[in-house]
């Protein structure tokens, strides 16, 4: 009685799989063609980091770009790029300097993404790189939801001091400082 269920949940997985890769690649074939959004309209995130899908143009980052990974495929952790390593707030409350494998372990995703625009460039600042430094060592009262990683990649980028309760709203921020749809590419390993 079970295995005819399982194997529905499996076909219907496998199908938004399907339909997540179709649109993906037409994504990336819009972009490559120069066809792509380059400022924020309705979905300010035009192609997302994905845990299944590794297609598309892997980018080097630069100081000051803005990195993800995934976190058990349901969240995503934020970090700032400085050269040779990443700035990111720890779930201690710690602000530290870890290489990339670092950035990923501990976590699910095998893969960092950084925020590039249509033309496949990282969207960075040398002010942002610098208030990373500055802060590194430094504590906060980590809390998930109010003082969490994207708020203090925010507050590099920015210099603003603000919630930042989600990764969705933390890219809705980044569009809109930036005037750019965001794509977040892979970083090659």
């Amino acid at each position: 009685m079970a295995l005819p269920l399982i194997w529905l949940g499996g076909a219907a997985l496998g199908a938004l799989a399907l339909a997540e890769r179709e649109h993906r690649r037409k994504l990336l074939l819009e972009r490559s063609l120069g066809r792509s959004a380059r400022e924020p309209h309705e979905a300010t995130t035009v192609l997302a980091p994905s845990v299944w899908q590794f297609d598309g143009p892997s980018v080097r980052p630069v100081p000051g770009a803005i990195v993800c990974c995934h976190v058990y495929g349901l969240v995503e952790h934020t970090g700032v790029w400085l050269g040779d390593s990443i700035a990111e707030l720890h779930g201690s409350g710690l602000i530290r300097a870890v290489s990339a494998k670092r950035f990923l372990h501990g976590r699910t995703g095998s893969r960092i993404f950084v925020a590039c625009d249509h033309d496949n460039q990282p969207l960075a600042t040398q002010a942002c790189a610098d208030r990373a430094s500055e802060a590194l060592f430094q504590y906060r009262d980590y809390d998930l939801f109010a003082n969490n990683c994207h708020r203090f990649v925010w507050q590099c980028l920015s210099g603003e001091d603000r919630e930042v309760k989600s990764f969705e709203a933390f890219n809705q921020l980044l569009a809109s400082f930036y005037s750019r749809a965001l794509y977040w590419d892979p970083v090659p390993v």
